[in-house]
Order: C-alpha cells, then structure tokens, then sequence
C-alpha cells in the first residue's frame, strides 16, 4: 500500500475508535477489565479499529489485542494511548497508528480523540498537522527548554518548565510540532505502539529520539520496552540525557 492509501486507512480506523467511544459516559467509560492496567474503552476501541485496519493486507500489532492478519507491511496501533485520560475526559488521549516496512516506520497518524487534531507523517515526506507542514524548535539549552515527561525523573534539571500530560503519543508529536521542544521517561516503561507513531513525526520535523540505552526504536515487537528520550535538537537531547536516569 502506498503511504497516501495507509494514512486514508488510519484515519478512517481513528475515526471507528472516536465514534465507538463517543456515547459512552460514567461508570461505563470508566469501567476496568480483569487485565492490569487496562479499560474497558480500550476493547471497545481495538475492536473498532481493527474491523477498519483488517479490511487491509497488513498484520497489526495491536496493545490491546496482539498480533493478528498478514502481509508484507506490519500497523502498530494502540487504539487508546492515554486511556486514564480518556476515561475521565481529559482532552489529552490519541489513537496511534503507524506502519512499518522493511526500512522502518513508513507512515503515521497520530489524533488526538479529544480535540480532533492529527498529525501525520510519512517517511521522507514531512510531518504534519492538520494539514500544515510542523517543524521542532531550535531550543539547545535546557534552561531554555518547556519538557514533557512520562513520570517523575531520575534527576531534575534546570529546565524552563515541564508538563506530566499522561500520553506518550501526543507529547512526541507534540516535540516535532515545536509544541514542547523535549520529552523523556525514568524508565524502559513504553511499547512501540506507543511511541511510533510520534517517533516517525519528530524524525520527519527534525526532532530527534533516542533509547536511553541506545536500543533500536523502530520495531514491531510487542514484548520489548524502551526508555525514551526526545528533543528538538541533538544539544538538548544531550543535556536532558541525565534526567533519564
């Protein structure tokens, strides 16, 4: 499939997942499963944008419901990223979608269910959101910096500001939209599915990521855990290496 064609298709299954969840209120988006950790709106999404994403030649990888179909290219989804946010409606939760061909990440979209803004990107073409091509900061100094972390750092820096925002997704995408100009965890606490899709956009906008113990990003594997880092320019990421721990 040519990347226009995924992106055509990741947007439609996004929007499967916002229209799915869209009536569910209360203690019914709320509602826990018996799997730590996960929501019931996260089987409700799943199943929604997988009936989207198998209507295609490509095998997902899904957070919610593993590895399923086949074909040459592989779709890393996670329907809900931020999914605490989401059951309690805070405008602060994305799905994303990213594929992955021989070479690495291919294409990516990224929304944000709450407010409706995607961004999107596609290997060698750019980064974009809605529509308008985004490009990082030139922030070097992490005195000068507004960061967003994951959860409480090995070790505070001197940093401008910083932002606890609960998903991962949107805050890499946010770093390559100028938004924030750095993001990192305190641990190997994310999945691909997680940060591919934001990985593929801050690559395209001049941003860049790294495993804090330089493991290799862009794979499809569903067990494996990473220790992000990302910033607007490899200066800072150097300097906000240390809070990583």
């Amino acid at each position: 499939m040519r990347p226009e064609a995924l992106l055509d298709l990741f947007a439609e299954a996004a929007a499967a997942v916002r229209a799915a969840l869209g009536d569910l209120e209360g203690d019914d988006r709320r509602a826990r499963t018996d799997r730590p950790g996960q929501y019931a709106i996260d089987l409700v999404a799943d199943r929604a944008a997988l009936e989207v994403l198998h209507r295609a030649p490509v095998q997902v990888v899904s957070e919610e419901s593993g590895v399923s179909g086949g074909g040459d290219l592989v779709v890393v989804i996670d329907p809900v990223d931020g999914s605490s946010n989401a059951a309690r409606h805070l405008p602060y939760w994305a799905t994303s979608i990213c594929a992955l061909d021989r070479e690495g990440a291919l294409a990516a979209l990224v929304v944000n269910q709450a407010t409706g803004v995607v961004t999107t990107a596609v290997r060698g073409g750019g980064a974009f959101r809605d529509g308008r091509r985004v490009s990082a900061s030139a922030i070097t100094r992490v005195e000068d910096s507004f960061v967003a972390l994951s959860t409480f750092p090995g070790r505070v820096l001197a940093w401008k500001q910083f932002r606890v925002l609960g998903s991962c997704a949107l805050a890499l995408c946010d770093v390559g939209a100028g938004v924030f100009d750095g993001y990192l965890d305190a641990a190997s606490v994310h999945a691909p599915w997680d940060y591919l899709g934001g990985l593929l956009v801050c690559s395209e906008a001049g941003a860049v990521v790294r495993d804090a113990t330089v493991r290799p990003l862009e794979i499809a594997d569903p067990n494996a855990r990473r220790h992000l880092v990302a910033a607007a320019t490899p200066a800072l990421l150097d300097e906000l290496r240390p809070a990583a721990g």
